[in-house]
């Protein structure tokens, strides 16, 4: 068994950030949709502009808001305007084709990669 990449949103543009909702990223449903994500799952965020990675789960968003928020004490470490990139990944046997997508500085969908 082995982790493997499932789904990644890459470059995503932080819109807001909330230190006091108690925890998260959220992400507008239809990016959620795209690239495959489930609402509470956990993933990875990095964030291009300042390196700082860390693991939370995702929640919901208003549908073609373009949001990203990060929520809680994540909050502390990716801000408002940082470029990040948001992946989920699978426990398996068998290697899978990721789904990949960009967005552009608005956080819309562009292209599967």
């Amino acid at each position: 068994m082995r982790w493997v990449l499932r789904s990644k949103i890459h470059k995503a543009t932080v819109t807001e950030a909330n230190l006091e909702y108690l925890g998260s990223i959220t992400i507008d449903e239809d990016l959620i949709e795209k690239a495959g994500f489930w609402p509470h799952e956990r993933v990875l965020v990095v964030s291009n502009t300042s390196g700082n990675r860390l693991e939370t789960y995702v929640i919901a968003g208003r549908r073609n808001s373009g949001i990203i928020c990060m929520n809680g004490a994540a909050s502390h470490l990716i801000k408002v305007m940082e470029e990040i990139t948001i992946m989920g990944f699978e426990l398996t046997d068998n290697p899978i084709k990721a789904k990949n997508i960009l967005v552009d500085k608005d956080n819309r969908f562009v292209k599967f990669l």
